[in-house]
C-alpha cells in the first residue's frame, strides 16, 4: 500500500518537526496535533502539514485524528512524569495509555501502518519509572492484531540543534563557574536527531521493518563527563566538572525537579543507573550511516553562545 496521509503524534516535537519535514519532502499530506498551535509554527509553512489544535489523550479527538489515515506515527515522550509505582501518572498518561488508545483506534478504524518511538534499555524491570512506563507501551504496541504493520524505534539520547541536552549543559557553563555533575561516568551514545529521522521516515513504505525494533545510536560511547566537557568547549563557556558521590547527585537531582524547562530529576538519575549504548555490532538501518557528534555539535552550540551574546546585548539597549 502506498502511504499517502500519515498521522504524527508528538510531531511538532524536538524529533518530531525533523520527521515531518521528511515526510513534507516527500509529499506525503501530514496531519500534526498539538495543543497550543503555535509551538508548530514552523511546521505551518510547509505546504502538506496540516497542524490541528487537539487534546491527543482524549479517545475521540484521538479517533477524529487518526481517521482516513494510512500511517501513524507516535513520538510522545517526556522525561518528567512523577514518581509512583512502577511510575508516575503522567509517565502512565503518556508513555502507556496513549499507545493503548493509540492500537485500540487503529484496530477500530481499520489503519494498517503503526511506528513506535520508545527508549533505549526501556524494560519491566528498569531502575526508572521512564524506562519501566515505555516498557509497557511497547507492550501495548506489540500487543497490536498482526493486520497492524508495527515497528518500534529505541534511541539513546539525541542530539541535534535545538535538542534539551547538550544545549542544558552548554547554558549551564555559561551561567555557572563550575558544573557539579551527578553520575559522571553514566555512559550514553548519542545518536543524531537526523539519522533518528531518517531511520523512522524510510521505515514507512519498507515491508522488511515490519514487526522489528530498532537500535539507534551513534557511532562513539562518551561518559556523561565527557559529553558535559564537549558541551562546554563547543559553546566556548569550559568549566570544572566536579563529580558527585550518589547521595549528593540525588539531592541535586531533587532540588532539579522545581526548575522548570530543565529535564534532570530523581528519575532521570535513576535513568542513569544503566548504560544507555547499543551493542557494538548495531548498526543504523537501511543503510544509514550514523553521524558522529563531533561533526554537527560544535556548529549548533557555537550559533547557541552567539544568539545568548545577541540577546544580551538586546537587553542592556532595552530591547
Amino acid at each position: 500500500m502506498k502511504i499517502q496521509n500519515v498521522l504524527v503524534i508528538g510531531g511538532s516535537g524536538f524529533v518530531g518537526r525533523h520527521v515531518v519535514r521528511r515526510l513534507a519532502d516527500q509529499g506525503i499530506d501530514v496531519t500534526v496535533p498539538s495543543r497550543r498551535r503555535e509551538r508548530a509554527r514552523e511546521l505551518i509553512l510547509l505546504p502538506t502539514v496540516d497542524v490541528i489544535t487537539a487534546d491527543i489523550h482524549d479517545a475521540a479527538a484521538l479517533a477524529s485524528l487518526m481517521r482516513d489515515q494510512d500511517a501513524v506515527i507516535n513520538l510522545v515522550g517526556i522525561l518528567q512524569g512523577g514518581r509512583g509505582t512502577p511510575y508516575g501518572n503522567h509517565f502512565a498518561q503518556a508513555h502507556v495509555k496513549l499507545p493503548q488508545k493509540i492500537v485500540a483506534t487503529a484496530k477500530q478504524l481499520g489503519i494498517k501502518r503503526l511506528l513506535h518511538m520508545s527508549a533505549l534499555k526501556a524494560a519491566a524491570d528498569a531502575p526508572s519509572g521512564y524506562l519501566r512506563s515505555k516498557a509497557d507501551g511497547e507492550t501495548a504496541i506489540l500487543a497490536a492484531p498482526p493486520e497492524i504493520a508495527v515497528t518500534l524505534f529505541r534511541p539513546s539520547v539525541i542530539f541535534g540543534a535545538g535538542d534539551a541536552f547538550l544545549n542544558l549543559f552548554a547554558d549551564l557553563q555559561k551561567i555557572f563557574p563550575l558544573v557539579p555533575l551527578g553520575c559522571p561516568n553514566a555512559q550514553f551514545q548519542p545518536v543524531w536527531v537526523e539519522d533518528v529521522a531518517a531511520s523512522i521516515v524510510d521505515s514507512l513504505d519498507n515491508t522488511d521493518s515490519v514487526g522489528r525494533t530498532y537500535h539507534l545510536c551513534g557511532p562513539k560511547t562518551y561518559s556523561l563527563r565527557e559529553l558535559v566537557a564537549l558541551a562546554g568547549r563547543y559553546s566556548g563557556h569550559r568549566r570544572p566538572i566536579i563529580g558527585l558521590p550518589d547521595a549528593l547527585a540525588r539531592l541535586q537531582a531533587l532540588a532539579m525537579e522545581f526548575v522548570p524547562g530543565i529535564p534532570l530529576s530523581r528519575d532521570s538519575h535513576d535513568s542513569m543507573q544503566v548504560s544507555n549504548t547499543c551493542d557494538a555490532a548495531c548498526t543504523l538501518p537501511f543503510g544509514i550511516v550514523p553521524t558522529p557528534l563531533e561533526s554537527i555539535a560544535p556548529t549548533y552550540l557555537a550559533q547557541n553562545s552567539k544568539l545568548a551574546s545577541n540577546d544580551e546585548f538586546r537587553r542592556r539597549a532595552g530591547r
